[in-house]
């Protein structure tokens, strides 16, 4: 068995890379780092997030089918209570499409919400605080 102690980073991608900065750092918390020309990825935690997008030519080394804007389903882990999330959203001016719900995640149950990026993609936070 190979000795695989962790995810590093997973693709994602965007058809505005300042949009996307935009929203990935302010509404998602992630610490947006340069990475040549336009190109950024974002990091939450210990893992990143990479981004493709417009301009960026990777030659032959992606996905058969690369990913594209808008086809992405990622959760975060939410620090805190889930009202907290949902609260930070709405100041943002983001619509919760769905929740609060009850979801099975890395860390056992716990609470989500789902909500889209600037491009739809379908995100989640995920709370493992209990909600009374």
């Amino acid at each position: 068995m190979a000795p695989v102690t962790g995810l590093d980073h997973v693709v994602i991608a965007v058809s505005d890379w300042r949009a996307a900065t935009g929203f990935y750092r302010d509404v998602v918390g992630a610490e947006v780092i340069g990475v040549g020309g336009d190109r950024v990825a974002f990091r939450i935690g210990p893992q990143q997030l990479s981004v493709h997008g417009p301009g960026l030519d990777l030659g032959g080394n992606v996905a058969r089918v690369p990913v594209r804007p808008g086809n992405s389903d990622v959760c975060f882990v939410w620090a805190g209570p889930i009202e907290e999330a949902v609260a930070h959203l709405r100041r943002h001016g983001v619509e919760v499409e769905t929740g609060p719900v009850r979801r099975v995640g890395a860390g056992g149950t716990g609470t989500s919400v789902y909500f889209r990026d600037p491009d739809g993609s379908l995100l989640e936070f995920i709370s493992y605080e209990e909600t009374p």
